[in-house]
């Protein structure tokens, strides 16, 4: 496989966050300050979000030890800034419906000031709505961000097995061997389970039934990256071998986000990062890294910290297409260059 060129290749991830100035306190102690880092924050202090709001994208970088870095090119942050994942919080609207935010701060890395804070919401954020907050816990925003970052199969989704089988997800057991693109039979070390609400950026998308060859309706997180091999360059890369991320793929009709209500997805890890066949097409596994490895059960993470310096050299990241390399019709395009 040939890489794509350095001008490409994507940070680690992408957030869609809102300024902290766009989320402040309209009744409570805090009165007129924008949400802070939990050190700040008063139990009770009504948020609100300003009308016009909108986010914007926060690209963030892998360093070798320490938190995350902004990334170049980032619409927001410093590059070179530490990025610390400070708190979730807990906000509860006027009808009584909870829902979960990150409280993410920018550190400058030597001077050790905040420079900005940022809020990632987990469900939607309705403008012009008063927020209560009734929760602020410091010790699982390392957890639930684990969550956001890792790449999931939903519930009833089929698993082609080593000897050609193909299996629901749910069904799957830790060593049973399945199917890899690049190494034949791989045995799964660990399976994950998480419900999260179905709303946003975090709804689940949906590729219809035959949309890129695949047997049945795949449903995935919005990140997860799907493995196309282009008989021909359809998408003008000059290369056969792609991976697009689910999301980039969305056209409302053959590829949709499915909105509303919670989804079950599930997780697979290997003793490295693959590509496994999900509905009869290639999809990746989950990558071990700083970000995911937190979703792991504690004592689990600790035994299988030897797997992550195979999983940190990101074998297949130099692989992915950039959003604004796809045309409009890019499934189209894909669905085209990759019929058998």
């Amino acid at each position: 496989m040939l890489p794509l060129p350095a001008a490409s290749i994507l940070p680690l991830q992408t957030l869609p966050v809102f300024r902290a100035e766009a989320f402040c306190v309209v009744d409570g102690a805090n009165l007129g300050d924008p949400i802070g880092d939990a050190s700040e924050l008063v139990l009770d202090d009504t948020y609100s979000l300003a009308g016009g709001a909108q986010k914007q994208m926060l690209s963030i970088s892998e360093a070798p030890d320490g938190p995350f870095r902004v990334s170049e090119g980032s619409e927001l942050g410093v590059p070179g800034h530490q990025i610390h994942l400070d708190s979730t919080i807990t906000l509860m609207s006027p009808d009584g419906t909870t829902m979960e935010a990150l409280v993410l701060a920018e550190v400058h890395p030597e001077e050790g000031y905040l420079a900005e804070v940022y809020l990632l919401p987990l469900a939607e954020l309705a403008p012009k709505v008063d927020y209560r907050l009734v929760g602020v816990e410091s010790d699982t925003a390392k957890a639930r961000f684990a969550e956001v970052a890792c790449v999931s199969f939903a519930r009833g989704t089929h698993i082609t097995l080593s000897d050609g089988r193909q299996k629901p997800i749910e069904e799957l057991k830790v060593g049973d061997k399945v199917l890899t693109r690049d190494d034949g039979p791989q045995t799964i070390r660990w399976i994950g389970q998480t419900t999260m609400r179905a709303v946003g950026d975090f709804a689940p998308i949906v590729i219809k039934s035959g949309t890129l060859n695949n047997t049945a309706d795949l449903t995935v997180s919005p990140n997860h990256r799907l493995f196309i091999y282009q008989r021909r360059d359809e998408i003008g890369l000059g290369r056969s071998e792609v991976l697009v991320k689910a999301k980039h793929l969305v056209n409302g009709d053959t590829v949709y986000r499915q909105d509303g209500g919670f989804v079950d997805y599930f997780q697979i890890l290997f003793d490295r990062h693959h590509i496994i066949y999900a509905e009869g097409i290639a999809a990746e596994s989950l990558l071990l890294d700083r970000r995911t490895t937190p979703a792991l059960p504690e004592d689990l993470a600790r035994r299988l910290s030897n797997l992550i310096p195979g999983h940190a050299d990101r074998p297949h990241k130099d692989f992915e297409v950039q959003e604004s390399l796809l045309s409009k019709n890019a499934v189209e395009d894909l669905r085209r260059a990759s019929d058998r």
